[in-house]
């Protein structure tokens, strides 16, 4: 059991962020700033998207029941708006839109720290990301155990996307636009597979 819900955490939290998809954007929104200050930029938003997807686990269930909202609905919801991510994903979509969304976001001086938006919000931890984080976290059915599992599979992530930011851009240049076009495509498919399950878990629990 905690072996299957530390795998399927780990995939879908690494799917649906896609450290490597964000290296692109990282790049172009720090361009102009030095190596250490790109270093502090990613290390924060790293840090603030660490803590909102942490708080999405802890409260998430909470503030769905204070809604009114059941875990099944909000597991067919969350795997739709999964699907439709790993559909961006597949027709190769959703790097365009994070890169239109972040180039928007500091042309038009909405953010003054780029570490908090758009990198950590909502790059980071978009919808899909804290969506996924609700759902990971209604499996553990209050389990403590799997809870701070969850929480540390958060924390492997986001420590991804620090990496992944450090040395990205080398990373990209070997793989090249096809190996980084099929990389894509592929973790779409597995990223629709995920919603899928999701949707078939809240169908079942609503027959049942």
């Amino acid at each position: 059991m905690h072996g299957e819900f530390l795998i399927s955490a780990l995939v879908t939290l690494l799917v649906v962020v896609d450290p490597l998809g964000l290296v692109p954007i990282f790049t172009s929104l720090t361009a102009r700033l030095p190596a250490a200050t790109r270093r502090a930029v990613a290390l924060r938003a790293a840090l603030i998207a660490f803590l909102i997807l942490c708080g999405a686990a802890l409260v998430g269930d909470w503030l769905l029941r204070q809604l009114g909202i059941g875990l099944p609905a909000f597991r067919i919801a969350g795997g739709l708006l999964l699907f439709s991510i790993a559909s961006e994903m597949v027709f190769g979509v959703r790097i365009v839109r994070e890169s239109n969304t972040a180039e928007s976001a500091v042309e038009d001086d909405h953010a003054r720290d780029i570490a908090a938006f758009p990198l950590a919000i909502p790059l980071m931890a978009g919808p899909g990301a804290i969506t996924a984080v609700i759902l990971l976290a209604g499996r553990t059915y209050g389990d403590p155990l799997l809870l701070g599992e969850l929480i540390a599979m958060i924390a492997v992530v986001m420590t991804a996307c620090l990496i992944a930011f450090m040395i990205g851009p080398r990373i990209t240049k070997l793989l090249g636009v096809t190996g980084n076009i099929v990389m894509e495509r592929l973790l779409g498919v597995i990223l629709a597979a995920l919603a899928v399950q999701f949707v078939i878990d809240g169908v079942r629990a609503v027959w049942n």
